[in-house]
């Protein structure tokens, strides 16, 4: 392109045309037509915001392509559409033909269509060619430089490692620092991102990293059920980097380093005692590096994003995503499973095998073959604690689990007041243990004799002693069944005076 605001600088500095043609490269005609139109507008000096390009338009505006019958387009529109999904360049100048020719003017050729709209895209937005569409993906990774925190009574240095995440359309990032890096930190900062950036991306881009990926087989990676379950709940897909290619997740790579260089770096001398507190601190910078003005265009990354990105974001779900936590474990012979040294039963069918152990903040889930055979209140408080239902149980524990002072009143209530009143003494006269023991005994005699003999022998027993006795009671109940026994005999072999000898039930063979 011809170099119109050089030459009007040589020619206002005093500088010939001969002089001025040899230091541009353009022909002694070219400078005296630029020179004879600058001459006809009056002007005498140029302004800072003329280039070359708004030289041209005003010496020579029959050249612009509305003089010369070609059919302008609205760039800005063209750059809106593109922010589109599955939108295209091809598509966009597809339809501004059709409209050219409706319009009864020349519409440009693709190529030259290309152009121009590099050229607007490079003077006034931030990406072109657009290579990401807004609300697509985000991309994630932990920083390899870390801060710390100092301990407040050893005085030792505590690490604190920093995730980042990154929007790859305007590059707007998010940052948090934790103490480790293991799972439930990994998707808890996700969740954190999603509602800093209020809204969700299409894709979710992370390295290969243990905590998101158990194993990456290329095209059907196997991912960390937690961090499949993040996205299942936030409708998003996850999407890992090919191993051992940081160019997949350029974006973030590019802002890792510029957190380590504008948010580490600044904070490496500052002493913190807690990880909120230092949080703190680096939300400020991240704050300043997200509206600091680029460099080389126009806005920064929180403008394009507000812009442009924002409302291509899927909305966030609430309540947030519950952090959970997955886990094996061995069913004991006990049918109890040991997580965080406390012990949670499962039915008593599961015995010797492996079961898959769902942790959330308050809740433990028990799967086997991914069907959910238990679930308990998180005990944190303590440890060693069981947590144990009756319905796991087999039924010779349940019926020793159930036995307590209240059912054995009201069993014997059931029967009779004279029961009634031994189950009080016996509980009244002895430990709570062992006067259930006695009347587990005691229970069991029903089993064997019935309840009229068992009401009658306590009342027996009651009206000769104040301290009675499973022994003396069992004494009792004999001597009452052997009583019972010979009458009901002899009343089998009464003779009947009026009748003549009768039968017993027994001659015909009844009992």
């Amino acid at each position: 392109m011809i170099q119109y605001r050089k030459v009007l600088e040589l020619y206002f500095n005093g500088s010939s045309q001969r002089t001025i043609s040899t230091m541009v490269g353009s022909s002694r005609n070219t400078i005296k037509s630029i020179i004879d139109r600058a001459e006809v507008l009056g002007w005498t000096e140029l302004k800072k915001e003329m280039t070359d390009y708004s030289l041209e338009e005003m010496l020579f505006p029959e050249k612009t392509p509305t003089v010369k019958g070609y059919f302008n387009e609205d760039w800005e529109y063209i750059h809106k559409e593109l922010l589109k999904k599955n939108m295209t360049l091809k598509l966009l100048h597809t339809e501004y033909e059709q409209r050219a020719r409706t319009a009864h003017k020349i519409p440009y050729a693709y190529r030259t269509y290309c152009e121009h709209y590099g050229t607007y895209a490079a003077k006034h937005k931030l990406t072109m060619p657009v290579k990401r569409k807004p609300g697509e993906i985000m991309e994630v990774d932990w920083a390899g430089s870390k801060l710390h925190l100092i301990d407040r009574e050893s005085g030792e240095k505590i690490d604190v490692y920093i995730f980042v995440a990154t929007l790859s359309h305007s590059k707007l990032s998010y940052v948090e620092g934790f103490l480790d890096m293991k799972s439930s930190n990994w998707i808890r900062a996700h969740v954190h991102a999603f509602e800093y950036f209020e809204g969700v991306t299409e894709t979710l881009v992370p390295d290969n990293l243990k905590t998101g990926v158990i194993k990456p087989n290329g095209a059907e990676p196997i991912l960390n059920e937690a961090y499949r379950e993040l996205a299942d709940y936030y409708r998003t897909v996850i999407v890992p980097t090919r191993a051992v290619k940081p160019k997949d997740k350029a974006s973030v790579e590019g802002s890792v380093g510029l957190v380590s260089r504008q948010i580490i770096a600044a904070l490496r001398n500052i002493q913190c005692f807690y990880l909120d507190e230092l949080n703190e601190l680096i939300w400020e910078k991240l704050t300043e590096v997200n509206n600091a003005p680029f460099q080389k265009k126009k806005g920064s990354r929180r403008s394009v994003f507000e812009e442009e990105e924002e409302p291509y974001l899927q909305p966030l779900r609430y309540p947030a995503f519950q952090i959970t936590d997955w886990r094996i474990a061995k069913v004991q012979l006990n049918y109890h499973i040991q997580v965080d040294r406390n012990y949670y039963s499962v039915p008593y069918e599961y015995v010797q095998c492996s079961v898959e152990v769902r942790l959330t903040e308050n809740l433990i889930e028990v799967y086997f073959k991914q069907s959910r055979i238990a679930s308990h209140k998180r005990q944190l408080a303590l440890i060693g604690q069981y947590s144990t239902l009756v319905d796991h149980m087999p039924d010779h524990h349940r019926l020793y689990m159930e036995h307590t002072p209240d059912s054995a009143r009201e069993w014997a209530e059931d029967i009779g007041p004279f029961t009634l009143s031994f189950v009080e003494k016996i509980l009244s006269n002895n430990v709570e243990k062992q006067a259930l023991k006695v009347l587990l005994n005691f229970q069991n005699l029903t089993k064997k004799h019935p309840l009229s003999l068992i009401e009658t022998s306590c009342e027996i027993l009651l009206t000769i002693t104040e301290q009675p006795t499973l022994s003396t009671f069992k004494s009792i109940l004999t001597r009452q069944k052997k009583r019972l026994d010979k009458k009901a005999t002899t009343t089998n072999h009464l003779v009947d005076d009026s009748h003549g000898f009768v039968r017993g039930a027994t001659y015909f063979g009844g009992k």
